[in-house]
């Protein structure tokens, strides 16, 4: 990619209500089916790996399927690794993408964004992994949780966990109770798939755009 971090920021085509929404696009592999979620809500996301879109976005949502160092490497080579911790808009990590916002992964030994200030690790052999299916979430501490119930179910497929800390904004148990949702002044991660858990998560989608 041939921008500059420092380039002044183009704005991405309003979508449905008034929102520009970009979906960073680095080869994750649930991108569609978020860009499908927020169309039910009734806006519309652009998914794109250029500084310029992202930067003039009103809602950035940072997605991920796949594998912690080789992701790390897609985003490095675009140049997106530098540009994701400058954002000063609303930012969300989804799954893999909230675990690049933290610090180091145990997965591929790859070190993160670093904007969360914690590891990644992976899940002991007490349990079946990956962790893949429904679980509940609680202990919610975000207005990304306005009008989602204690206990709520939300999809969830992962190998690798944020140990308990104090970013966290919900909470998951699984062999270990771990941090299912983070929140750091603009930047938000959740690891369930909201695009994939029902109602209930596109409620939390919902939330998101209307922060």
């Amino acid at each position: 990619m041939s921008q500059n971090l420092t380039q002044p920021a183009s704005a991405p085509p309003l979508g449905v209500g008034g929102l520009r929404i970009v979906i960073i696009n680095y080869g994750a592999g649930n991108i569609q089916s978020i860009k499908f979620a927020i169309q039910r809500l009734g806006y519309e996301a652009v998914l794109s790996d250029d500084v310029k879109e992202i930067q003039g976005a009103d809602k950035v949502i940072f997605p991920g399927v796949g594998e912690a160092s080789s992701a790390m490497e897609k985003l490095k080579s675009t140049g997106l690794d530098k540009l994701i911790p400058t954002l000063k808009q609303p930012v969300l990590g989804i799954c893999l993408g909230m675990q690049l916002m933290c610090k180091y992964s145990e997965e591929g030994k790859t070190k993160g964004l670093g904007i969360f200030d914690v590891d990644v690790v992976k899940f002991n052999n007490t349990v079946k992994v990956p962790q893949i299916g429904w679980n509940q979430i609680e202990n919610l501490n975000s207005e990304l949780f306005t009008g989602i119930a204690e206990k709520e179910f939300m999809y969830l497929v992962h190998s690798f966990y944020v140990p308990l800390n104090d970013e966290a904004i919900a909470t998951t148990e699984y062999g270990v109770k771990y941090a299912s949702a983070l929140q750091k002044d603009n930047f938000y991660g959740v690891q369930f798939h909201p695009e994939k858990s029902s109602k209930a998560g596109e409620k939390i989608l919902k939330n998101f755009l209307e922060l």
